[in-house]
């Protein structure tokens, strides 16, 4: 590729990129803009500048986690310093602007109307009301593909439509959506009349009154909305509210209310103590049956071997996803395998779904069942790079396979190991999968009234309150997760310094 083709490839890139920025700035998306522009001047410059070849093969990773990692990072961390949810998704403007599309129909403007079929087209007929006298429209043509609302002037009826009956109501609701598209004018300076019934016509005056001070006033109550900047709605001095509302700045409101209303706090603190205790005890769950299925694979002596291993792998190898529809099924408290084996041995039948103890139980025993191939396939790859000599030189003095196990085989496979059990506790400390299709987190909190279940984890307990809820708290959901994003940072950190540790020691 010559010089000069480099230059033009660059250049339409730059045109495309600034164009793509261009689009999703219209749309309303600053924040995305500005990391689309950022993103496109730092990969012009990577390309173009030999200041920054070593550089131009780790940009795509670069570019990519930007994208679709930090930036969704930092627009929930947005999102969570303001109100936004269900029913406050609009800016003050396009709320105000949708406020004042809504429309009542004015007194005494209502006129029955008939519709006419003349030559091919069609004509409308007022009716006469009061002093008012019937009014037609020429012929038009009915089409509700129109773009726009179609201004069709009226005039005085003659009496050539005396002869031209009307058409039956199931001809008027085959053209609704094209008479939906006309405004009826009688003359220049008098209002439109379009259509607000199967039967009718009227005239459609805004609902709310824009004032001079940014209030919007009721037509027909008379009472004034101001823009309440602190809860994010039209208000009323009685406290009546406007639908839909508007984002505004709460600061740092949600995260008190996580930690200082009770509410809010003691949802959280226990289902935040059940996550933890959720994932340790999955990880330890894992790791001791891994580790005993390890050790007994490893055994020279055991016969049939790489069947054992080929079966205890197979766990690993169905899709998650459809293994833990299969425990659902199998738990069901009336028809599952599960229950009536143990009615038939002892006469039970727990009630898996309902019981919060035994439902906690239920998700261990699931995700113990999912996690301990990836643990078995560890821990027996560790024990294998094991020098041989260690063992032989065991068996001189007379040790035994438990001090084996215990002086030898534990203390060399726990250093390596460890940073990967602080990774499986991470990722079980978001097992989202597992709870949505297995509990969905219930049983419910009797005692909450947020949409808190006794086996919720934080992150099933954040999307049920962003999307689960009737009033989809966005803004709190946000705040939830950017929590939970600083615990898993925090357990990153302490994992990254173990390992630093770890290298520390072997170095030395």
């Amino acid at each position: 590729m010559s010089a000069l083709t480099g230059r033009v490839l660059a250049v339409l890139a730059s045109l495309a990129a600034l164009w793509a920025v261009m689009v999703v700035h219209a749309t309303g998306q600053t924040l995305l803009a500005l990391t689309l522009l950022v993103i496109s001047a730092l990969a012009v410059w990577t390309y173009t500048s030999r200041a920054t070849q070593a550089l131009r093969y780790l940009f795509p990773g670069v570019a990519a986690a930007v994208v679709f990692v930090i930036f969704p990072m930092l627009y929930t961390m947005g999102i969570a310093f303001t109100n936004q949810s269900s029913q406050n998704l609009l800016d003050l403007d396009r709320a105000r602007a949708q406020l004042m599309e809504e429309a009542v129909i004015a007194p005494d403007s209502q006129r029955a109307f008939h519709l006419l079929t003349q030559g091919g087209q069609f004509r409308v007929l007022l009716d006469a009301e009061g002093n008012a006298p019937a009014l037609a429209t020429p012929p038009i043509t009915l089409s509700a593909a129109a773009p726009t609302p179609q201004t069709v002037p009226l005039q005085p009826a003659g009496n050539e439509l005396a002869s031209s009956p009307p058409l039956p109501l199931s001809a008027v609701v085959q053209q609704l959506p094209a008479l939906r598209q006309l405004r009826l004018q009688a003359g220049d300076n008098t209002p439109t009349l379009q259509l607000t019934g199967l039967r009718e016509f009227a005239q459609l005056q805004p609902l709310y009154l824009a004032q001079a001070d940014g209030s919007l006033q009721d037509r027909l109550s008379g009472k004034r909305y101001r823009a309440d900047m602190d809860q994010g709605f039209f208000t009323a001095d009685d406290g009546d509210r406007l639908q839909p509302g508007f984002r505004v700045g709460v600061g740092l409101r949600h995260f008190a209310q996580v930690f200082s209303e009770g509410k809010f706090r003691e949802p959280f603190v226990s289902v935040f103590i059940w996550t933890v205790l959720f994932s340790a005890l999955t990880v330890a769950g894992t790791a001791a049956l891994g580790l005993l299925l390890a050790g007994l694979l490893n055994w020279q002596a055991l016969p049939g071997r790489a069947a054992y291993r080929l079966v205890l792998f197979l766990p690993y190898a169905v899709p998650g996803f459809i293994s833990i529809l299969v425990f659902k099924g199998l738990f069901n408290q009336n028809l599952g395998e599960v229950n009536l084996i143990l009615h038939g041995l002892f006469g039970i039948k727990p009630a898996w779904f309902s019981d919060p103890l035994l439902a906690k139980a239920m998700l261990l025993i699931v995700n113990i069942w999912l996690g301990f191939p990836y643990m078995m396939v560890l821990c027996s790859g560790l024990i294998q790079s094991i020098p041989a000599d260690l063992y032989e030189a065991s068996a001189v003095v007379g040790a035994g396979p438990w001090t084996n196990f215990r002086r030898i085989t534990l203390p060399l496979i726990m250093k390596p190991l460890t940073p990967l059990l602080i990774s499986a506790f991470a990722f079980n400390f978001n097992n989202f999968v597992l709870v949505s299709l297995l509990t969905g987190g219930r049983p419910d909190q009797a005692d909450s009234t947020l949409p808190a279940g006794t086996t919720d984890i934080l992150v099933s307990y954040t999307w049920r309150i962003a999307f689960q809820d009737s009033g989809q708290q966005f803004g709190l959901a946000a705040a939830i997760s950017t929590v939970i994003f600083g615990i898993v940072a925090a357990i990153t950190l302490v994992q990254l310094r173990f390992t630093q540790r770890a290298e520390a020691v072997k170095k030395g």
